[in-house]
């Protein structure tokens, strides 16, 4: 059969009774059904079976990391246990340097001896309000001294030195002007050594379990306005 042969029967070819077409025509047709048919299987069942595989590979590598990450925290948990037993054994030291409430008066006054000690002379030392943190409390007392430089670097060496926490803030040292009382109480020339220091001396206290509670309840409230707003 040639081409025009073939092209004559399709033709001809007669939909509605489809028993008298030629044998070709018939296998071409099954060939193309089976075609069609295999297809149709691939689009309706291989397609969404190939997504699922690519989605279970996807999850399977996420998974794989997530094995691995979490093999290395048992790996590592060990040095992490040690990690926090050190931080445990160091903040306990660091809480045992802050006084409690009823020793602060000691210790304002520990400052104060250092202050002598070192030959200055006082102006002001002014303690202020209590500045509440979760656990502690900061005790800020504003100070004003007048001495030589020297006298002031072995005040602020001995507060360091103390027992206890304390800083030396807000740090300001001028030429002492002439004021009542202290060493520049005169309009006489100023010397070198004549110096005034005002500085903010904070010292730190544990907050009590009442304490404590009251700063929570502080904060739960806070959040809570700030949710309402």
């Amino acid at each position: 059969m040639n081409l025009q042969d073939a092209i004559r029967d399709l033709q001809t070819l007669d939909i509605q009774n489809p028993g008298i077409w030629p044998n070709w025509v018939h296998f071409a047709a099954a060939i193309l059904l089976a075609v069609l048919i295999v297809a149709a299987g691939l689009w309706f069942k291989i397609m969404p079976m190939s997504d699922e595989l690519d989605a279970a590979r996807a999850q399977e590598v996420a998974l794989f990391k997530e094995f691995e990450r979490k093999q290395k925290k048992v790996v590592a948990l060990d040095a992490y246990k040690d990690q926090l037993r050190e931080m445990e054994r160091s903040f306990g030291a660091m809480l045992k340097q802050l006084p409690s409430r009823s020793e602060v008066a000691n210790l304002l006054n520990d400052i104060s001896q250092t202050r002598v000690a070192s030959s200055l002379d006082e102006e002001l030392f002014q303690p202020q309000p209590d500045i509440l943190k979760d656990f502690y409390a900061e005790i800020p007392n504003k100070i004003v001294v007048t001495g030589s430089y020297h006298e002031m670097g072995s005040f602020v060496s001995g507060v360091s030195s103390l027992p206890r926490i304390v800083t030396i803030d807000e740090v300001e040292i001028r030429a002492a002007k002439a004021t009542a009382g202290g060493r520049s109480g005169n309009l006489a020339p100023l010397s070198p050594d004549d110096l005034r220091m005002t500085a903010v001396a904070k010292t730190y206290r544990y907050l009590d379990d009442e304490e404590v509670e009251a700063v929570a309840a502080a904060k739960q409230a806070e959040q809570n306005r700030a949710r309402r707003r």
